[in-house]
């Protein structure tokens, strides 16, 4: 095991953030060896947080009070957490960070909120590397790509390869480089998202959706569009919330540029309106094994479009 393999694995590492992307984490830290385990969440407070608690328990997580307590006692933090609450969470930690602590920003935030909380962390003692996630995490978990960015990325790239991420690799010395590039990249990805969401049930209310596909089949005859529209809506309905926030990071990112982020603001809003729909239990029960699960995606656009017809279900 070289020195950093093994000054890296003596860590103890802090998890703020339970949700997908943190659980996945937690497993494949655990499944890797390492002993010292931390995480934290809103969530895990009351009846909400139960399989929250229980999934920290079967593979050995240990739970913190707060994010300020995992940075008082954590050499590296994750913050995996929703958009709309990078840079606070930067900032909660910021005042119980142990000097020297690396602090890896995983959230799906703009070039300005990255550089807002790497002012908070490096000025508190910390080193704090922004992370682009480029992809799902879910097919790849800990192996998925991913861009590092900021002064410390280049001398923190080893550790985090040593902690089994081995598609990570360092990207720019700038804070928000690598931000930018994943939030340019997110108008495409999740505009994508949306649009077919949009184009779809359109299609299927007027009852055109097997033309719609031949033609699309013929000008983009590399994409399975069947399969690729059923998960883009379980996606969708499953994280909508969370991808709305990174939406609107993303249009954010977009202003930041001088350019007017219509198509990030209209995929935000899309997003946001069928996770509401989700919340209402238009897909079935929230968190249900079969939720967000249906290979045909004709499914859940009938189950959308009965949500808009119904007096209670207009998107207005």
């Amino acid at each position: 095991m070289s020195g950093i393999e093994d000054t890296a694995r003596g860590w103890r590492i802090g998890l703020i953030g339970y949700g997908e992307v943190g659980r996945i984490l937690g497993e494949d830290l655990r499944a890797l060896g390492l002993a010292q385990v931390l995480a934290w969440d809103r969530k895990l407070a009351g009846a909400q947080g139960a399989p929250l608690r229980e999934h920290a328990r079967s593979c050995g997580v240990q739970l913190a009070g707060s994010a300020a307590e995992l940075a008082q006692s954590c050499d590296l933090l994750f913050s995996a957490v929703t958009a709309s609450q990078a840079v606070a969470v930067a900032h909660e930690c910021a005042a119980a960070l142990r000097p020297g602590c690396w602090f890896v920003d995983l959230n799906s935030a703009s070039p300005g909120a990255k550089t807002q909380a790497a002012a908070a962390l490096d000025g508190a003692g910390g080193r704090y590397v922004e992370a682009a996630v480029m992809t799902s995490v879910p097919p790849y978990r800990s192996k998925v790509p991913m861009l590092l960015g900021g002064p410390h990325a280049d001398a923190f790239a080893a550790s985090l390869q040593a902690l089994g991420f081995s598609a990570a690799r360092a990207g720019d010395a700038r804070l928000g480089v690598v931000s930018a590039t994943k939030m340019c990249r997110s108008v495409m990805i999740k505009g994508l998202e949306a649009m077919v969401i949009e184009s779809f049930s359109a299609a299927r209310a007027y009852g055109v959706e097997d033309a719609v596909l031949a033609s699309l089949a013929e000008t983009f005859p590399g994409i399975d569009w069947e399969r690729q529209g059923a998960y883009f809506f379980q996606r969708v309905i499953e994280h909508g919330r969370r991808r709305s926030e990174e939406m609107r990071e993303v249009a954010r990112t977009v202003e930041e540029a001088g350019l007017t982020p219509w198509s990030a603001a209209g995929s935000a809003e899309r997003q946001a309106w069928v996770a509401e729909l989700g919340d209402r239990g238009v897909f079935g029960e929230r968190g249900s094994p079969g939720f967000a699960r249906n290979a045909d995606w004709r499914i859940e656009a009938d189950r959308l479009l009965g949500a808009v017809r119904h007096p209670t279900g207009s998107e207005e």
